[in-house]
């Protein structure tokens, strides 16, 4: 999309009738960017655009935020389909965002209004933080009254006032700091993580090499969600956050946790400091503080790293483009719905799902926290940061000062962790938490190496607290692994492999193979005294098919493996006139393909869940002729590996072409086992390292109240639940080893609507074809 030129001519130059001439009962809606940028603005644009206009509504993008809005002209365009292509991977914000001191006058919000009139528009979709939706508001407030100033004037007829006497308004929160109360993920924050891990990935391996300490800023004024993610999932030694400041004496817990660590093993050490920092006298902490004091106290050669605004940068992850297609989808539903009697909503994400709360409560809210803050009443601000965000700060708390118990048991229990299954990203990230966190408790903790096998030829070993240094980054699984499920032979070996290394508990670590060896042992109990002890499933899977988990350690890497390895086929691909078909794994579950399909922009979807029919290919032939025939250069198919037995990636590619009537070629990728490799996303990394805590909770309750129980843990409504195994099995579609019901399936209409292209014959006329 091709920005207008900065300087736009006179809003009153535009006669009213040019905009007015269409059909008066055609909804117009606009969508605009604002305050900071964050990666996933163009994600959530794209979507508002192309949702309104499968609904048969006219929509505007107003350039350059509200200034765009006060100066109308050029910078208020409608926009079609074709506008906001190829927009899905960029960063920033195409259509521009900029701060308007004429918007914060009364008589810019009238200019603005003015603007909106004469192009018959009466809602609006703004994409911003709490200023910005702020602002928003503001001029819905005021519409009536500047409406009424702009007929007295005669600047507008009375039919358009009459026509458009509210403003009906949606928000959405662009801001890399998630610091808006009322969802619990803002657009942005999972790319500015990445960014920041991937420094922090970086700055380990120099500081390791000459055991040196460093302080990494990062942003966050009044929330510290960047900060704590980033100590999480980068192995940090310590995080100073502005939601719950260190009290007195910290300066001497900072260094006492260093030299710990230093003398447990660590080869570096890193302390995260967000830029609003303090103590609990609200006095700041700079990471210049810190560095001179490590250096002052403990002689260390220390460094600060300041990552600004590379934070902002780069790409959007997997993660925020699909998140910011379901939200400005939903927000276009919710503004099409609205009347001048509805409240305006903001649209987020709370426990995996969609939702609406009132935008100025949630406004009202976060504006509340900051005065909170300054008002040093920390245990109200952390609570209103959400539940999950406080565990994570105990979690952290508890990792970051776990070090090998010094009280002692009269016999330490031994609890042993393996791994089963295909190699999942995180997998690492699991086994280092439970072991350090174990170890804290005073258990012994045994690595299984090989998966089950090891138990078999006794290849267990202790595992120390320096043993799992550095892991949380690694890809693979240190431990080893084997797709091998125990059958009834080997049952007798594993028992007396248990009984030989004295284990008291058990942690599973994996995917559906992982989950059907938990089953196979726990209903041999009877038979086998040996496996009368806790038994837990981890899952870990890039397959994301475990019942009671609706989200498993390892599928957010492959996302996003799979999403760049699109971008990659997109940019290869537009040089030509050309189809892909990308064919993902998953085995019978269609989690990757699906989402990997919204995020990556493909118009089709092949689904083992609904499988594939000849009709359904003659469709999308035709559909594919057509719009390579109005200039298309490129159609994306996204295909999971088991989406039919017949119809498979080579044999679609084989047809495309055989049909294109030489349009185009058809390529196919097939991506294999790369999307099982590489490093763990921050996501994976922090999932595994919850899981993990309460893993090592759940087992050591277990062991203290002498239960023998066996369950699976995972994330059900984004909340950490615990199930029993009996229980899960009635979750679960044996046949084709997935959950019976899978969360992710409602997205499908979304991506049908992104997806579909305008007929032929509709395109002057602007209807989009029906999904």
């Amino acid at each position: 999309m091709t920005k207008p030129p900065s300087v736009a001519p006179n809003p009153l130059s535009i006669m009213i009738g040019a905009h007015e001439m269409a059909d008066p009962r055609t909804v117009r809606l606009a969508v605009l960017t604002s305050g900071g940028d964050a990666q996933g603005m163009n994600s959530a644009v794209r979507a508002v655009v192309r949702t309104a206009l499968h609904q048969r509504a006219e929509i505007f993008a107003v350039f350059e935020g509200y200034q765009g809005l006060v100066d109308g002209g050029e910078r208020i365009r409608s926009v079609s389909w074709d506008d906001v292509s190829s927009i899905l991977n960029r960063g920033g914000t195409v259509i521009g965002t900029a701060r308007s001191a004429d918007f914060r006058e009364r008589d810019g919000r009238r200019r603005a209004v003015l603007n909106l009139l004469l192009r018959g528009i009466d809602r609006l979709i703004v994409v911003g933080g709490d200023g910005s939706l702020s602002g928003a508001d503001a001029l819905r407030r005021e519409w009536p009254s500047l409406v009424a100033e702009l007929l007295a004037d005669g600047a507008i007829g009375k039919e358009i006032a009459d026509r458009h006497p509210a403003l009906m308004i949606a928000g959405l929160v662009g801001s890399i700091d998630n610091d808006m109360i009322g969802t619990e993920m803002t657009i942005g924050a999972d790319s500015a993580l990445h960014r920041i891990v991937e420094a922090i990935d970086a700055i380990a391996s120099t500081a390791a090499s000459h055991q040196r300490s460093f302080v990494v800023e990062v942003m966050g004024r009044h929330c510290g969600y960047l900060a704590l993610m980033s100590a999480i999932a980068g192995d940090a030694a310590y995080v100073l956050i502005p939601e719950d400041p260190p009290g007195p004496g910290w300066e001497d817990d900072l260094c006492e946790v260093l030299k710990n660590g230093r003398a447990a093993g660590r080869r570096n050490s890193i302390v995260i400091v967000a830029e609003g920092a303090h103590d609990r006298d609200n006095r700041p902490i700079s990471s210049e503080c810190v560095r001179q004091l490590l250096e002052d106290r403990l002689g260390e050669d220390t460094r600060v790293t300041i990552l600004g605004h590379v934070q902002r940068g780069g790409a959007p992850s997997a993660f925020d483009r699909s998140m910011s297609s379901i939200l400005g989808y939903t927000a276009v539903e919710d503004v099409m719905a609205a009347t001048p009697h509805s409240v305006p909503q903001l649209i987020g994400i709370q426990y995996n799902r969609v939702c609406k709360v009132p935008l100025m409560e949630s406004v009202a809210k976060t504006r509340e926290l900051g005065k909170l803050i300054a008002a040093r009443d920390y245990d109200t601000a952390l609570a209103m940061r959400g539940d999950t965000y406080t565990e994570m700060v105990h979690i952290f708390h508890s990792s970051s000062h776990a070090l090998p118990s010094v009280t002692g048991k009269d016999r330490p229990t031994r609890i042993a962790l393996l791994h089963v299954g295909g190699l999942a990203p995180g997998m690492n990230a699991a086994v280092h938490a439970a072991v350090r966190l174990g170890l804290h408790r005073g258990h012994t903790m045994l690595g299984v190496a090989g998966s089950f096998r090891g138990l078999i030829d006794g290849d267990v070993r202790e595992l120390n607290w320096g043993d799992v240094e550095g892991w949380t980054s690694r890809g693979g699984a240190e431990l080893g692994i084997s797709r091998n499920v125990p059958t009834v032979k080997d049952l007798y070996a594993i028992g007396r492999g248990l009984e030989q290394n004295r284990v008291d508990a058990l942690l599973i670590i994996g995917g559906w193979d992982a989950f059907q060896a938990a089953h196979t042992l726990n209903n041999e109990r009877d038979r086998y005294p040996a496996f009368q002890i806790p038994t837990i499933c981890l899952p870990a899977t890039i397959d994301n098919n475990i019942p009671n988990s609706e989200l498993s350690v390892g599928a957010d890497s492959a996302l996003n493996l799979i999403v760049d390895s699109i971008d990659r086929v997109r940019q290869a691909g537009t040089a030509s006139r050309r189809c892909f078909v990308v064919e993902t794994m998953g085995g019978r579950c269609g989690y990757l393909a699906l989402l990997s399909g919204l995020s990556g922009g493909a118009v089709r979807v092949y689904l083992h869940e609904e499988g594939v029919t000849l009709r359904d290919l003659s469709h999308d032939v035709e559909r594919m002729v057509d719009s390579f025939r109005v200039g298309q250069r490129l159609f994306l198919t996204v295909m999971n590996e088991t989406a039919s037995p017949m119809y498979t990636s080579d044999f679609l590619c084989r047809l495309f072409e055989q049909e294109s009537r030489g349009l185009f070629d058809a390529r196919e990728v097939v991506l294999g086992q790369t999307q099982q490799g590489g490093t763990p996303t921050p996501f994976d990394r922090i999932l595994a390292t919850r899981l993990a805590a309460h893993s090592i909770d759940w087992l050591s309750n277990q062991i203290d109240t002498r239960m023998t129980g066996g369950a699976v843990i995972g994330m059900h409504e984004g909340r950490v639940r615990v199930l029993s195994l009996r229980r899960s099995e009635e979750l679960a579609d044996w046949e084709n080893r997935r959950p019976l019901d899978q969360w992710w399936m409602q997205l499908r209409p979304i991506i049908d609507v992104l997806a579909g292209r305008l007929a032929v014959k509709d395109m002057a006329a602007g209807s989009a074809l029906p999904a």
